[in-house]
């Protein structure tokens, strides 16, 4: 990913979703919307096949990539509530549909191999979710590429090569790349809108043309002018200007956007409100059959106010707001994924629910999460997010160290504080394993989720009080991603080890498999 620069909106912050899992429901949604692009929406044959090596094979179902998948197939928006029955409709329009389970050699756990046909072509896509809801597709048919959905992406097959300075000239063009594949030469271009027949010369002789629309909120630019990429560069940046963190969030991610600073302030706010109203739902109640846990976080509320219950002051209402957002995931309710969606408590549950307790305003919230976001590029950019590749320390850790920073925002800290403070949290969570029970992302993720709460909590406070952090934020991210690397595959998402191994957890899995089957 040298060539892929994080966006706070696209990787940090983000997506907008449903469903258990972002490596899982998100990516897979990706992967099919530009899947249903690239064949222009014309349906007959899914084939859907994934390596037994990796960490799809046995997660595919019951954390939602099969659902995802046919979601962006239909064309549907992530956030539809036909979702869980997006395979049933898929199969309503006459697509015959096909999952298995084929050793292709996949070269990463997260590897999706997807063959599209219709009556006059088949397309083969391979792509890998690499935490996040952040996908790359690595190549379609023979032909090696990367896309990341940025972009607008055209393909044009072609012999003429007179075309290529055409196309280099024209002020929407970001980019030309050319392949030599079977059925020919393709230009590949990446741009600002897509490439169509009229803005080509009338005598190019042209085979074919596709077009595929950007799937990512914030595009990309060759162009663009980024002020830094990991926070010693910032701190660089920053020696004479004397901003905050979340000013600078709004100084990077306006530059990689190429959007103006209040409409970064404005997009997180959207974010916000989808947050307060999920937290909000959560502790209503949710109501969701094919679930581990039921609804957690009422009963939480209740016990607030109760005498038989541990007064831990502000931790108290992180952990409500933590609980409900992971019950609105579990129930398949509208969640964002802040960094993932296995981890979608920790961070906005720390610091929305903090900030509600003190009587906080929106402004001050939105802050604490565009600091937050900003942490989660540095992460981004050298490390990763995906447990499958990072244990639960990707995850939830991450969402941990964000948060820090976001609280000492919230209470007004420095700079210095808010990089000690996700610092420190970082280097608490070195280990962290994933091992989801029954392959659904709710035991032990809620209380890893609560766990990370606590340890913001804990890093931001003493951030504030002027603990040394001692290791730059950056060391500890390239270390962090290093001990995640070097867990064992078991303990990375795969459902082969940890909890999901013990006796009572595989009794669970047999039970809900006999009650609620294949979801998709």
């Amino acid at each position: 990913m040298d060539n892929y620069f994080p966006s706070i909106l696209n990787d940090a912050i983000g997506p907008v979703m449903r469903g258990a899992s972002s490596s899982h429901v998100a990516a897979a949604y990706r992967i099919g919307r530009l899947g249903r692009d690239y064949i222009n929406g014309d349906l007959s044959k899914v084939l859907i096949e994934y390596d037994p090596n990796g960490s799809l094979e046995p997660t595919h179902d019951s954390q939602g990539s099969d659902m995802g998948l046919f979601t962006g197939l239909m064309g549907w928006d992530i956030t539809d509530d036909r979702m869980v029955d997006a395979r049933k409709h898929l199969e309503a329009t006459g697509t015959d549909v096909e999952i298995a389970i084929t050793d292709y050699g996949a070269t990463h756990p997260n590897t999706y191999k997807l063959t599209l046909t219709n009556d006059t072509e088949s397309c083969c896509i391979l792509a890998i979710s690499i935490g996040g809801g952040i996908i790359e597709i690595i190549a379609i048919d023979d032909i090696k590429l990367s896309l990341y959905g940025d972009y607008h992406e055209t393909f044009i097959w072609t012999e003429d090569t007179t075309l290529d300075q055409h196309l280099n000239d024209l002020p929407y063009v970001d980019s030309l790349h050319t392949h030599q594949g079977l059925q020919g030469r393709v230009l590949q271009i990446k741009g600002q809108k897509g490439i169509s027949t009229q803005d080509l010369p009338v005598s190019t002789a042209i085979k074919a043309i596709k077009n595929l629309k950007p799937i990512l909120p914030i595009g990309s630019s060759t162009k663009m002018d980024l002020p830094f990429t990991i926070s010693e560069e910032m701190m660089s940046y920053n020696k004479d200007k004397n901003l905050s963190l979340w000013e600078l969030a709004l100084k990077y991610e306006s530059a990689r956007g190429n959007i103006p600073e209040e409409e970064v302030f404005e997009k997180m706010r959207d974010i916000v409100r989808i947050l307060e109203k999920s937290i909000a739902d959560g502790i209503k109640g949710t109501q969701y059959m094919d679930r581990i846990y039921p609804a957690q976080a009422p009963a939480f509320k209740e016990k607030q106010s109760s005498n038989s219950f541990l007064n831990m002051g502000l931790y108290n209402d992180a952990i409500l707001a933590v609980t409900a957002l992971m019950d609105v995931k579990s129930s398949m309710g509208v969640i964002v994924a802040a960094p993932t969606a296995g981890s979608c408590g920790t961070l906005p549950g720390t610091c929305l629910g903090i900030a509600t307790a003190l009587n906080m305003n929106e402004d001050q919230k939105v802050k604490a999460m565009l600091s937050a976001g900003l942490i989660g590029v540095f992460i981004a950019r050298m490390a990763t997010f995906s447990a499958e590749i990072g244990g639960c320390q990707a995850e939830t850790g991450s969402g941990s160290g964000m948060a820090a920073a976001g609280l000492v925002t919230l209470l007004d800290g420095s700079l210095d504080q808010c990089i000690a403070a996700a610092s420190m949290a970082l280097q608490n969570t070195f280990g962290l394993i994933c091992d989801p029970v029954a392959n659904r992302v709710e035991a032990p993720c809620l209380g890893k989720n609560v766990m990370m709460s606590g340890n913001a909590l804990s890093a931001a406070n003493m951030a504030l009080a002027g603990f040394d952090h001692l290791i730059p934020l950056d060391e500890v991210i390239i270390a962090m991603h290093k001990v995640g690397q070097s867990l064992p595959c078991e303990l990375r998402c795969t459902g082969k080890g940890g909890l999901a191994m013990t006796p009572t957890a595989k009794a669970l899995e047999k039970d809900l498999e006999e009650r609620f089957g294949n979801k998709t």
